[in-house]
């Protein structure tokens, strides 16, 4: 589906700037450096995306595709000179980290039915470029993994878009506006979710009487 792939490209790009815009604002709650700052938004913005193409085993359009490293380098930028409370960093870290699951989840999915998986595996692998990147910036800067914090939901949301976008896919219906529309509830669960503390339950119905 070529209108199907631009409509990826498109989105993979923009997905990308938001998940560096995160990685770099991350950077400024830790105190980091500009360079610093620069990397931890280049691993956010582009992990998922490299682990996802690994996958299905063609080149990371990160090192083929010049285009991809620009992203960072403009969050960088932008944070650096826009961004001076640090005391709302944690609210527009989620802002920005929910708009970037919201598109990965769509872009890897897409790419993995174009590359020939299967619909499940496709889903899951929209799941992985969603949370992979985000993942990959918390250990690296020494946080807690949001998607492993049980006061919140992270990767559900991704599971919900990439389930979506799967059937749109297989159904002829994934466009533009379908796709973005399915952003959006990815989106808007995942703010909600934070907004207002919806989790899972826990690993095991005793745990949270330990907690």
């Amino acid at each position: 589906m070529e209108t199907a792939s631009h409509i990826a490209l498109a989105a993979d790009l923009l997905g990308v700037f938001f998940f560096a815009v995160s990685g770099s604002l991350l950077a400024v709650r830790k105190g980091f450096d500009l360079v610093g700052s620069l990397l931890l938004a280049s691993l956010a913005s582009l992990g998922g995306g490299v682990a996802r193409d690994l996958i299905i085993d063609v080149p990371p359009a990160a090192f083929t595709e010049p285009l991809y490293l620009l992203p960072p380098l403009l969050a960088t930028v932008l944070v650096y000179f826009v961004f001076s409370g640090v005391e709302r960093v944690k609210r527009v870290l989620v802002l920005f980290d929910a708009a970037g699951l919201a598109l990965f989840c769509i872009t890897g999915t897409v790419k993995a039915l174009d590359a020939g998986l299967h619909p499940v595996s496709a889903g899951l692998l929209g799941v992985t470029t969603a949370v992979g990147g985000g993942l990959l910036r918390d250990v690296v800067a020494n946080e807690i993994p949001q998607l492993f914090d049980p006061r919140d939901i992270y990767a559900l949301p991704a599971m919900l878009g990439a389930t979506i976008v799967t059937v749109l896919y297989l159904t002829g219906s994934f466009t533009l506006v379908t796709g973005m529309v399915a952003a959006s509830l990815v989106f808007s669960l995942r703010m909600l979710a934070w907004r207002y503390g919806w989790h899972a339950p826990l690993a095991a119905r005793t745990a949270a009487a330990r907690k």
